[in-house]
C-alpha cells in the first residue's frame, strides 16, 4: 500500500557546504536560564544516548537518561571494535570532508539523504577533538600524532582507533561526560528501566512508560521532548553480532504511536564474523573489519576441498576479493564482501568444506613481525583463540558473514525529528545517514555526531518554536499508555502455552535469515510473510511466559521483545518485497548483473517510510521521500 502523504525532510536551502552552518545560525535558541526549565528524556545510554545526555546536561537541560542495564557502560556500543571515521587527513593521502561525504553516499549505494551525510562528514572532525579532550586513548604514531588505518569502501586512511576496543573507549568518554552531569544534578540516570510505550499529548511526544526491571513497577515519566537512542534491530535474525539484550522495542512502540519506520529491509551482513558452530548458539561474535587491513581473504580453488589450510599451496588459493576488486581488494565494502563469500561457499569452496572462508595473516606476520600484528590486533586475536581454540598467529582465521548493523530505523528529518513532533531519534535507531549499506567505522561517527553536535542545536530549536504546556503524569494520555502496557503484560503472562519464547525467536530468525538475509527473492519473501503471520498467531496462543509481572522476570522481558521482533520481521519482508531492485545490503536475486547489485533509480530512488495502521492485522501504509542527488552523480557502484 502506498500513500501520497508528503514527508517533509526540512533540508535547509543553499549550497550543501553551508547548509548546516547557515541552519545553526537561523534556528532559534533557548537562553541559558530558560534551559533549566525544560525536561528531556533520553532512552538509551550507548554512544548516541550518553553523548546526547552529556551535551544537553552541560547546556542546562534537565535530563532523564534511561538504561536497561545496571550500568550505561554495558551498552552495546562497547562491542564496536575497529574504529571511527573522521576527515582529518592526518595521513596527507587525499582525504577531505568532500571525499568522506562521497564515500559514504557511494557506500550506501545512493540511497541516503545528501544533506545529512554531508553534515556527518563535516562534524566528524570535531568528534575526534572532543574524544581526545576527554582522554579517550586513541592510538598514536611514534611522533605522538593520532594514528589512522584503512577501512572498507575507502582508499584513504581515515579511521581512528583504540586497538580493537574503540567503541568501549569512546563510550567511557561519553559516559564520563554524562556522569559529570549526574553529579551536577542535570542528568538523572534511570538504570534497569525498559521503555514500553511513548506518550503523545496533543500530537507531541511528552513522555514514556517504562518498566522497572527490578521491581516490575510500571512507571510514567513526563518530558518536553523525547530522544530515542536505543540502537538497531539485528536480533530479529536471532543469531547476530548484537548483544542478547538489543531489541527494537523502544522504536517499535514509538512506531505504533505515529513514528514512521523507514527502510526496514536495509540490514547489514558483516563479512568478518566467527561462523555458527552449533544449534544451541545464542549469538555470533564479530571480528573487526580492521583485520582486513593486514589479513587476506581466500578460499581453495578446488570445490569440496577439506584439506587444512597449511596443505593448500599458494597456486590453489583464490584470493577472491583481490581478484574481483583489484582497486579495493580485501577492503571492499561489507555488503559486497559478504555476498562474494556466500557465493563461493554456496559453490562448494568453503574452508574445509564448511560455511566459512579464510582470513590469513601469514604474509603480514612475515612482513611486519608477530609483535606488530599483536600490537594492532592483539585483543581480537586473543578473543578468536578463546572462542575457537585456534591460534590465528599460526593458522588462518575462519570467518563467515553474519547480521550486524541495521540501516533502517525511525524516519527523521534533517533535525533528527520523527513524524511525531518532539520525538527525536539518534544513532542506529534512526535511518538517516547510511542508505542501503553502512561503511565500516561510520556507526561510532554517526552516534557521536548526533549526540554531541546535532541534537543540542535541533532540540533547542524545537523547544524555542513550540508552545509546551505543563503536562502531569496524571494526564489521560499517560493513564491510557500505562494501561496498555499493563494489559499487554498480563496478556503475555496469561497465555500459559507450552512453547518457550526462545523457540519462537529461533524460528523467526531462521525465516528471516533464509528469506530476508544476504539475498532475497520474490518467492522467498512472499513465503516469509505468510510464515511470520502464522508464527505471530501461534506465539500469542502457545507461548509460555512463567513467573509474574512484579519483580525480576527475564522471560517476560524477552517475550515483550520477541513479540515486537515478529511484527517487525513481517514489515522487513514487506519492505524488501516492494523494493524491486538490488542496492547495498538489500540484494534481490532477480535484480543483479554478474552478481553485483542492479539498482532501479527511476522507480526506487527514495526512502520508504511505513505508517502503522493500528493493528498487526492491518497492512501498513508505505510513504516515500524522494532522494535528490545534486552534489554526487548517480552512478553504478563499482569497487573494481
Amino acid at each position: 500500500m502506498s500513500s501520497n502523504y508528503k514527508l517533509d525532510s526540512k533540508i535547509p536551502s543553499g549550497p550543501i557546504e553551508s547548509k548546516w552552518t547557515n541552519h545553526k545560525f537561523n534556528i532559534k535558541l533557548v537562553n541559558p536560564a530558560n534551559k533549566r526549565k525544560y525536561n528531556v528524556i533520553v532512552v538509551g545510554t550507548g554512544l548516541a544516548g550518553a553523548s546526547a545526555a552529556a551535551s544537553l546536561g552541560e547546556l542546562g537541560y534537565q535530563v532523564k537518561a534511561f538504561c536497561t542495564h545496571e550500568s550505561p557502560r554495558r551498552a552495546h556500543s562497547v562491542a564496536a571494535q575497529g574504529g571511527i571515521n573522521a576527515a582529518k587527513n592526518y595521513q596527507n593521502d587525499g582525504d577531505s570532508v568532500q571525499r568522506l561525504f562521497y564515500d559514504t553516499i557511494k557506500g550506501g549505494d545512493f540511497r541516503a539523504r545528501e544533506a545529512n551525510v554531508h553534515r556527518l562528514a563535516e562534524v566528524s572532525v570535531n568528534i575526534i577533538d572532543q574524544a581526545v579532550a576527554q582522554g579517550v586513548p586513541l592510538a598514536r604514531e611514534y611522533g605522538g600524532l593520532l594514528a589512522n588505518r584503512s577501512f572498507g569502501g575507502a582508499q584513504v586512511s581515515r579511521t581512528f582507533y583504540a586497538r580493537g576496543q574503540t567503541g568501549q573507549q569512546l563510550l567511557l568518554g561519553a559516559y564520563s561526560g554524562m556522569m559529570r552531569q549526574v553529579d551536577s544534578g542535570n542528568v538523572q540516570l534511570m538504570n534497569l528501566r525498559e521503555m514500553l510505550d511513548l506518550v503523545v499529548v496533543d500530537g507531541k511526544a511528552r513522555g514514556i512508560i517504562a518498566r522497572n526491571l527490578l521491581t516490575g513497577e510500571i512507571e510514567s515519566h513526563e518530558a518536553d521532548a523525547v530522544i530515542l537512542a536505543s540502537g538497531g534491530y539485528s536480533n530479529v535474525f536471532y543469531l547476530s553480532t548484537n548483544a542478547m539484550a538489543c531489541s527494537v522495542t523502544a522504536n517499535w512502540k514509538a512506531h505504533k504511536r505515529g513514528a514512521f519506520f523507514a527502510n526496514p529491509c536495509y540490514t547489514q551482513i558483516h563479512p568478518t564474523c566467527i561462523p555458527v558452530h552449533g544449534v544451541n548458539q545464542s549469538k555470533l561474535t564479530l571480528m573487526s573489519e580492521s583485520l582486513r587491513n593486514d589479513g587476506r581473504v581466500w578460499v581453495s580453488k578446488i570445490k569440496g576441498d577439506k584439506r587444512p589450510p597449511a596443505q593448500i599451496p599458494e597456486n590453489e588459493r583464490d584470493y577472491y576479493l583481490e581478484r574481483i576488486y583489484p582497486s579495493f581488494g580485501n577492503l571492499a565494502p561489507r555488503d559486497v564482501s559478504s555476498r562474494q563469500a556466500k557465493f563461493l561457499v554456496d559453490q562448494g569452496h568453503g574452508a574445509m568444506g564448511e560455511q566459512a572462508v579464510y582470513l590469513d595473516f601469514e604474509n603480514s606476520i612475515k612482513r611486519l613481525g608477530e609483535d606488530k600484528i599483536a600490537e594492532r590486533y592483539g585483543n581480537l586475536f586473543q578473543m578468536y583463540d578463546k572462542i575457537t581454540g585456534e591460534n590465528p598467529y599460526k593458522q588462518p582465521m575462519r570467518i563467515y558473514p553474519a547480521p550486524h548493523y541495521t540501516m533502517g530505523g525511525l524516519w527523521v528529518d534533517y533535525n533528527l525529528e520523527s513524524t511525531v513532533p518532539g520525538l527525536f531519534v539518534a544513532g542506529e535507531a534512526n535511518f538517516s545517514d547510511h542508505g542501503a549499506n553502512r561503511l565500516g567505522a561510520s556507526a561510532l561517527m554517526q552516534g557521536l555526531a548526533d549526540g554531541y553536535f546535532v541534537l543540542p542545536y535541533t532540540l533547542g530549536n524545537y523547544i524555542a518554536n513550540t508552545k509546551l504546556e505543563k503536562v502531569q503524569i496524571t494526564h489521560d494520555a499517560f493513564k491510557e499508555a500505562a494501561s496498555t502496557v499493563t494489559k499487554n503484560t498480563e496478556k503475555l503472562l496469561s497465555i500459559k502455552g507450552s512453547k518457550t519464547v526462545e523457540s519462537f525467536h529461533k524460528r523467526l530468525g531462521l525465516i528471516m535469515w533464509n528469506k530476508c538475509g544476504m539475498s532475497r527473492t520474490r518467492e522467498g519473501l512472499t513465503e516469509a510473510i505468510s510464515e511470520i503471520k502464522k508464527l505471530r498467531q501461534e506465539f500469542h496462543s502457545e507461548v509460555l511466559v512463567p513467573g509474574a509481572s512484579n519483580g525480576i522476570n527475564l522471560e517476560l522481558e524477552k517475550a515483550n521483545r520477541v513479540a515486537d521482533f515478529i511484527e517487525l520481521g513481517e514489515l522487513m519482508c514487506r519492505d524488501a518485497l516492494v523494493r524491486e531492485e538490488s542496492c547495498g545490503g538489500h540484494f534481490r536475486e532477480e535484480h543483479q548483473v554478474d552478481g553485483e547489485a542492479k539498482r532501479d533509480d527511476e522507480k526506487f530512488c527514495h526512502a520508504a517510510a511505513w505508517e502503522w495502521k493500528g493493528s498487526a492485522e492491518k497492512e501498513q501504509v508505505r510513504h516515500q521521500e524522494e532522494l535528490k542527488f545534486e552534489n554526487v552523480k548517480l552512478a553504478t557502484r563499482s569497487y573494481k
